[in-house]
């Protein structure tokens, strides 16, 4: 399956006057396809620093997804970054222009002369449609790498996610795959002591077993790949019903998926 790596762009954000709430859309409706993110990472508006960071992700990634900073302004920079990355020109597209002219007039207004900016791409890149705001979406491949950029606005990207970006990267791959995941809550004892209970378990590739501590109870989370739901969910359920076997005195008998 291939893996993916999410970019977060956006000063704002590492100064914590927004909350991220894009990764997580965004690692979801990966899962939902079978491909596995590896890393994340959040970076302010600084187009040096950017262009290092998505070097370093193609390097080990299959896909790279990066939000924020595609807007008209001086501080949205990420264009600028993929181009610099990977020593491309920023080309114009008079036909994201003509949209985005249409887009304003629409309101009887005519674009700032800095929207204009949006109407570039890095020279090679596809732009991903945005029916929910001015600033089309970037695609690109780079070393056998996918690369899609996306507006920071959650409405925007999440649309775009699902309509544009998932659709690709699925025919890209011949993606068929899913990625299931089923969570037992376990109360009235320790992380460490349901650690050694089982470890063993602990140590499987597929389906894999994980511990997240919560307030007064442990999730065990298993996570299962396949080539179907039918495939994943028997190896979820068997695996289950061990964990179930041993931790019986702390979990409820019946089977919960959260």
């Amino acid at each position: 399956m291939p893996s993916a790596e999410i970019i977060t762009i956006g000063t704002e954000l590492l100064l914590g006057e927004i909350a991220d709430t894009n990764t997580q859309e965004i690692a979801l409706a990966l899962r939902k396809i079978g491909v596995d993110v590896y890393r994340t990472g959040m970076i302010g508006d600084n187009p040096e620093r950017i262009a290092g960071m998505l070097l370093e992700s193609v390097q080990r990634a299959d896909i790279v997804i990066l939000t924020g900073g595609l807007g008209p302004t001086v501080d949205d920079p990420t264009r600028h970054a993929i181009a610099q990355a990977f020593d491309l020109d920023l080309e114009f597209h008079p036909d994201l222009w003509d949209e985005i002219v249409r887009r304003f007039e629409k309101y009887g207004i005519q674009p700032p002369e800095n929207n204009r900016q949006q109407a570039y791409l890095p020279s090679g890149a596809d732009s991903l449609p945005n029916p929910r705001g001015t600033a089309p979406g970037i695609g690109l491949e780079i070393q056998d790498t996918l690369i899609y950029a996306m507006p920071g606005v959650p409405v925007e990207m999440e649309g775009m996610v699902n309509e544009q970006v998932v659709p690709r990267i699925t025919k890209h791959f011949g993606l068929t795959g899913v990625i299931l995941i089923r969570n037992i809550r376990v109360e009235e004892i320790g992380e460490s002591r349901i650690d050694a209970l089982i470890s063993d378990l602990e140590e499987l590739a597929n389906p894999t077993v994980g511990l997240a501590a919560g307030k007064g109870y442990v999730l065990v989370r298993i996570t299962a790949k396949a080539e179907n739901e039918e495939v994943a969910e028997a190896l979820l359920e068997d695996l289950e019903k061990e964990i179930r076997k041993r931790l019986s005195d702390w979990t409820d008998l019946d089977p919960g998926k959260l």
